[in-house]
């Protein structure tokens, strides 16, 4: 979608400053609604998922509320369709094309199929546990998870494979799933999912994090790569470049 490297290296930091400023601007709604409504009001008012309606409620009338009301529908509309037609493409392209069937043609059509099926379980997942987790978790709180998770599993990965010569496809996959599974252990070991909880933080992010780091350096030191250098530098042209960007798409 943009024409060379150096308009995509830009967007991508509007895109990071942007989405940077939403979330810090997430922080000042919460304090203000806090501040200015107070916890029982937003008990008797559909609870802390609601503080952002009600705060505009608050401050603008009931016009503004059904403003906000309305940007939130269709912003909730427009992430989900997202995210549904993300899960499902990546999945049936990335894994059942180039891994079950190791990139070999299959027959036609089947691909789409499987990003059919895909959408529709993980559409019917979300509508799930949205009914069961809806009422008494805050949506911040599950996307703090989300991010934790998606962090203990991918950060590690991405810094050492952009700032480290010797790392391998063995600390890759050792930085993934010790991330991915230290992080989703933490969450049922929290307060959130025990009653007597063996792990005391909500969010696993300043465990599981290092933990994803500690396996990726570690996998990376048991497994020597020859060639991790060579695709080392070949990465870094490509980052700074865009040189042969064209041959993933």
């Amino acid at each position: 979608t943009v024409p060379d490297a150096k308009t995509a290296r830009g967007s991508v930091v509007w895109a990071m400053v942007l989405i940077g400023l939403f979330y810090i601007m997430t922080t000042f709604f919460g304090f203000g609604a806090a501040s200015l409504l107070g916890p029982d009001h937003l008990k008797l008012h559909g609870g802390t998922n609601m503080a952002a309606p009600e705060l505009a409620r608050f401050l603008g009338g009931e016009v503004f509320f059904a403003f906000i009301s309305a940007v939130a529908f269709a912003t909730i509309l427009a992430v989900v369709a997202g995210l549904t037609i993300s899960a499902s493409t990546s999945f049936a392209h990335d894994f059942f094309t180039n891994v079950i069937h190791h990139g070999k043609e299959h027959r036609p059509g089947e691909e789409v199929r499987v990003a059919r099926i895909t959408a529709f379980v993980v559409g019917a997942a979300a509508i799930m546990i949205a009914i069961v987790l809806g009422p008494t978790v805050n949506v911040a709180f599950l996307v703090g998870l989300a991010f934790a998770v998606a962090a203990s599993a991918n950060l590690p990965v991405i810094v050492f494979s952009l700032f480290w010569k010797r790392f391998t496809t063995t600390g890759a996959v050792c930085g993934l799933a010790v991330g991915l599974l230290s992080s989703i252990v933490l969450i049922l070991m929290s307060p959130d999912f025990m009653k007597a909880p063996m792990f005391p933080l909500k969010n696993p992010g300043l465990v599981s994090i290092p933990l994803g780091f500690l396996g990726a350096f570690l996998g990376a030191l048991l497994k020597r790569e020859p060639e991790a250098e060579a695709r080392y530098a070949e990465l870094s042209v490509r980052a700074n470049t865009g040189l042969g960007a064209e041959q993933a798409v």
